[in-house]
């Protein structure tokens, strides 16, 4: 079955699908790119290796509180605390190694790294791995190298830019280096086809298009997504039920 949403599919945010979709996307941007760069560019795929002690944090995509609670609030009960002599287990910053795939668009003759390409993945929009991610995007942007910046995840919080484009569900951002601070940020939500980017290359190369679009409806059919989602669950926070309902009730 094809993918119900015209665009983002919003359960392919949930922890339990997040981290394989997000690594099979760079992939299939990888091959998809690889025929019409060459013989003059490579596309290498590289692991971001990084280290987070957040209590709470998302581990690429894997559940943590916040999503376990989804959208039940119980009313706060006052109690009175009461020594004991047992122990309560309880949960401890620890040091957690994190992995991430993104793409580099090399000149095949010199090996300078043209241009960047991040999928956004949970924990690089909240807590410390924001603060990392953030550091590593710093150094790209101050630099000579493109940057395209694939957000396909509601929850988080975007990263700031003028004019504040934040209540679009999703976004990709291309920043060519020679126009620098200006960027061209392509604003979709749920009910939007994702559009298709060019892909900045040298100076004297035309971009490339990049069809996202394409590529996730080719991934949710090979990888048989429709046979494991169950839509009658509720949807990752933020979602709302009632805010997807009309386009899964076009599938029943």
């Amino acid at each position: 079955m094809p993918n119900p949403f015209p665009g983002m599919n919003p359960y392919l945010e949930q922890p339990d699908y997040w981290s394989d979709f997000h690594n099979q996307l760079v992939a299939a941007i990888a091959r998809r790119l690889v025929p019409q760069l060459l013989p003059k560019y490579r596309v290498v795929t590289d692991k971001w290796v990084y280290t987070v002690t957040d209590a709470l944090t998302v581990a690429m995509g894997r559940p943590d509180v916040s999503i376990q609670q989804r959208q039940t609030n119980p009313t706060p009960i006052a109690t009175t605390p009461k020594a004991t002599g047992h122990p309560v287990k309880v949960r401890v910053p620890v040091p957690m190694e994190m992995q991430q795939s993104y793409l580099e668009v090399k000149d095949a003759a010199t090996q300078i790294v043209v241009t960047v390409l991040e999928v956004l993945s949970p924990a690089n929009k909240r807590g410390e791995g924001r603060s990392k991610y953030m550091a590593k995007r710093q150094q790209i942007l101050g630099s000579q190298t493109h940057l395209v910046e694939i957000d396909l995840l509601r929850a988080g919080q975007p990263f700031l830019m003028e004019p504040d484009v934040a209540q679009s569900h999703y976004r990709i951002l291309v920043s060519r280096a020679p126009q620098r601070p200006l960027a061209d940020l392509y604003a979709f939500n749920v009910s939007d086809v994702i559009p298709a980017v060019p892909l900045p290359l040298g100076p004297e190369d035309e971009d490339v298009l990049l069809n996202v679009q394409s590529l996730l409806s080719e991934l949710y059919e090979q990888l048989g997504y429709d046979y494991f989602i169950d839509y009658e669950q509720a949807p990752p926070m933020p979602w709302l039920a009632a805010e997807l309902q009309p386009y899964l009730s076009k599938e029943s």
